[in-house]
């Protein structure tokens, strides 16, 4: 919304000389007789000038026009916001009816599928409900995956892991009851036979030398 502030190229706070100032590069640039070829258009701008320093350099009229403006601003705004909220709750309530609609079109196909129905007859019916083709082919994909889902047989268990749950525990070995038992000295002298045997194959694998 142009002010006659805006006419004139000057903040609203500007004082007298300021807005005469103004005033006068404005009558230069728009006079008509300095814009040929565009006389109509300069005189229009011309007398919104001159309409403005009028006002504006009067401080009594520039008063009542500044209470006007604020005035007719805050209903503007007021007038604004209004229209904002009302089209926010319009689009709310677009909103919840297209939920709501979506959500009685998924029930219907539920519930026809549970009755025995394929996906072609699904996709009919939503058809029947006004519902646009694209919409209904989804819905009827997806409810009669869903419905086909559930009549399928749980999975079995793992071949492998049925057949060790299957399987007897093997027996533990015993020990032979008359196999004799190393003695004390006996026992120093085979560990450090193993020992030896250990380190003569890490030395032929590896080729380490102690």
């Amino acid at each position: 919304m142009a002010t006659l502030y805006d006419r004139l190229g000057v903040r609203e706070d500007a004082t007298v000389d300021e807005i005469k100032a103004a005033y006068r590069k404005a009558v230069m640039k728009w006079h008509p007789d300095r814009n040929a070829g565009r006389e109509e258009q300069a005189r229009a701008a011309f007398l919104e000038i001159k309409e403005a320093y009028t006002i504006l350099s009067d401080p009594l009229q520039r008063k009542v026009y500044d209470a006007v403006y604020a005035d007719e601003m805050r209903r503007f705004k007021d007038q604004q916001e209004q229209e904002r909220r009302a089209k926010a709750e319009r689009e709310r309530k677009a909103q919840a009816a297209a939920e709501a609609s979506y959500a009685a079109l998924v029930k219907t196909a539920m519930r026809f599928a549970d009755d025995g129905h394929n996906r072609d007859v699904l996709f009919g019916v939503l058809l029947g409900r006004d519902c646009d083709a694209p919409l209904a082919a989804r819905i009827a994909d997806s409810v009669w995956a869903l419905h086909e889902s559930r009549k399928a047989p749980p999975p079995s268990p793992e071949p492998a892991k049925a057949a060790a749950a299957q399987a007897p525990e093997a027996p533990k070995a015993a020990a032979a009851p008359n196999e004799p038992q190393p003695s004390k000295d006996e026992a120093p002298a085979a560990e450090e036979r193993s020992s030896g045997v250990f380190h003569s194959l890490w030395h032929s694998f590896f080729g380490l030398r102690s």
